[in-house]
């Protein structure tokens, strides 16, 4: 019998430098590259390994990052906030907006893609 509704295998980001822009999100998420792969069309894919089998999926595009994501992740801080945007900083991301009105700080990793750091839960 099918599954009864679909269920999240990976969230697919264009990346110019996929290889870096992994590596970031490794460094970022604790996590690791778990598979590397080029589709029928030559495009370059890297694979980084989320929770319950989830990946996100870093695909080449030759054109750069052009105005706002239209989605973005949510991180939560494991425990201090500013620590965690201080380390994020560290590898690579850009503060982008820390608005004293909203309890998360507005990052962009290397290539631009804009996420957010919420305070740890």
């Amino acid at each position: 019998m099918p599954p009864s509704r679909a269920r999240l295998v990976a969230v697919a980001l264009d990346a110019r430098e996929p290889e870096a822009l992994a590596w970031f999100w490794c460094a970022a998420l604790g996590s690791s590259v778990v598979r590397r792969w080029d589709d029928a069309h030559g495009t370059a894919y890297v694979e980084v390994a989320l929770a319950d089998e989830a990946v996100l999926l870093f695909q080449h595009v030759a054109d750069r990052k052009a105005g706002k994501n239209r989605m973005h992740l949510d991180l939560a801080a494991p425990g201090d906030q500013q620590a965690e945007v201080d380390r994020l900083v560290g590898l690579g991301a850009t503060v982008l907006d820390e608005a004293p009105d909203h309890p998360w700080v507005v990052l962009a990793d290397p290539e631009g893609n804009e996420f957010c750091v919420l305070p740890a839960r």
